[in-house]
């Protein structure tokens, strides 16, 4: 499990390897990503927007913007919860993903909350992310 906290909105990230999706010697590795975001502050915020910066085991690098996440702007009041599951191929066997979700409170001010860096491993493989 990987954890960020940014003004008390805590992501939580736990990547799997999806096998019956990959096929290595087609170089097509899948993973997906279950995120949990708790909304520990004392104010009303919604999820705007997504960007992912996403580099694979070459090193070559991917960004993906979007609005919302999996078709959804949640709202979360403070103590909220939202958990939603995604995924990610490559063509390499391991990679890293990070990035940020755009949040926007009940005052009308946006603001970046952090996704934490985690590693995509095929199992049998370990990648350090720092």
């Amino acid at each position: 499990m990987y954890r960020a906290v940014t003004r008390n909105i805590e992501v939580l990230v736990r990547p799997f390897y999806l096998e019956d999706r990959s096929d290595p010697s087609e170089n097509r590795y899948v993973w997906g990503y279950q995120v949990t975001i708790d909304n520990r502050s004392d104010e009303f915020v919604q999820l705007l927007s997504r960007y992912w910066h996403i580099t694979d085991g070459r090193g070559r690098v991917e960004e993906v913007r979007g609005a919302g996440v999996v078709g959804d702007q949640p709202e979360l009041n403070p103590g909220d919860s939202y958990q939603y599951t995604s995924g990610c191929p490559l063509s390499t066997p391991s990679g890293i993903m990070v990035g940020h979700y755009t949040m926007r409170n009940g005052r009308g001010e946006t603001f970046d909350i952090a996704i934490p860096a985690f590693s995509l491993d095929m199992p049998g493989t370990r990648r350090t992310v720092n």
